[in-house]
């Protein structure tokens, strides 16, 4: 669906040459929710930019659909953007008009029959849920419903992309939260592909599939949501997880009695809510002492971390090992 190829984007300035983005490849399925995550000054915005044509590489190549955005003619990059709809932090309404003037406005640029337009906006204003807002100017709105316009106007002409520029960062908590629910519904209803950037973890763990961790200007870490989670690799990622999981990866219930036989176990793929601790206990004639343990929800589903010491027999302890490794469970030395 898309491609991004050895992209690179960088600047001249009086100071000399900065650049923001340097090398990245990615490639992001039809129907994902994926995410970039990574700090000001990362370049997540300046490559967010160049999947639909407002910055243009210096070197390397963007594919949409078969299409290279990157080497587009002015024509074609105008039509090419009527597919590729895009919200923002700050959500760039036009002020001097209402809910429904603001989500026509992309469909009149695109020359669609009023009939037409009418119809679509008031489509996609059910869709937000603003209905009974359409005729409210965006200084009447909270902040979550001039997000749903900018929503809605994204999505005006049925795009196949939707391109969200930290578009949770200007929202209280739960306004976000409420917003990130809003585009997984759309991403499930319409099929959309969702690319987002932000510097909040907890957007990340509420909606994507996958995640791209970028760090001056370099993609440094990129996997599926729950993969990176629980196995970071590099120190900027470990300090966005930590942001999740907290210092020390959960609550410590115990201290243990400081002998051996201390284990990490990592529980994915769905193995978080199966009873195999109390099943370990049952089969294998050995005592467990929880000394920590969480679970967190992802969109993609539950993971949960805990360590244990293992009490008994040495052969009954790898036994128990074994038995849990054949259910999924990943098990290390702590």
């Amino acid at each position: 669906m898309i491609q991004i190829n050895n992209v690179s984007k960088t600047y001249k300035g009086k100071k000399g040459t900065v650049t923001a983005v340097q090398n990245v490849s990615l490639n992001i399925e039809a129907g994902e929710i994926f995410g970039m995550i990574g700090y000001s000054g990362a370049g997540k915005s300046t490559l967010l930019r160049m999947l639909n044509g407002l910055e243009s590489p210096t070197s390397g190549e963007v594919i949409i659909n078969g299409q290279s955005i990157s080497k587009c003619s002015s024509s074609q990059l105008r039509k090419a953007r009527q597919k590729i709809g895009m919200i923002f932090q700050h959500f760039n309404l036009l002020w001097s008009r209402t809910v429904l003037e603001n989500i026509l406005f992309p469909l009149e640029i695109a020359k669609v029959s009023k009939k037409e337009s009418i119809n679509r906006a008031k489509e996609l204003i059910k869709l937000v849920g603003l209905e009974g807002r359409e005729n409210a100017y965006p200084s009447e709105l909270s902040g979550g419903q001039k997000q749903r316009v900018g929503i809605a106007r994204a999505l005006a002409n049925n795009p196949d992309v939707l391109l969200c520029d930290e578009a949770t960062s200007a929202l209280d908590p739960e306004t976000t939260d409420s917003i990130l629910s809003l585009l997984t519904n759309i991403n499930k209803q319409l099929g959309i592909t969702i690319i987002l950037i932000t510097h909040e973890m907890h957007v990340i763990q509420k909606i994507c599939q996958r995640v791209a961790v970028m760090e001056n200007g370099n993609v440094v870490e990129e996997g599926h949501v729950v993969d990176v989670f629980t196995r970071p690799k590099q120190a900027i990622t470990k300090k966005f997880v930590t942001q999740i999981k907290g210092n020390d990866e959960g609550e410590v219930i115990s201290q243990g009695d400081g002998k051996d036989n201390t284990y990490k176990l990592t529980f994915k793929n769905g193995q978080a809510d199966q009873p195999h601790i109390s099943e370990v206990v049952k089969h294998f004639d050995i005592e467990i002492n929880i000394l920590q343990g969480k679970i967190v929800q992802t969109a993609e589903g539950s993971y949960g971390t805990m360590k244990i010491q293992l009490v008994g027999d040495i052969n009954n302890i790898k036994e128990a090992i074994t038995y849990l490794e054949s259910k999924q469970v990943e098990v290390e030395v702590a």
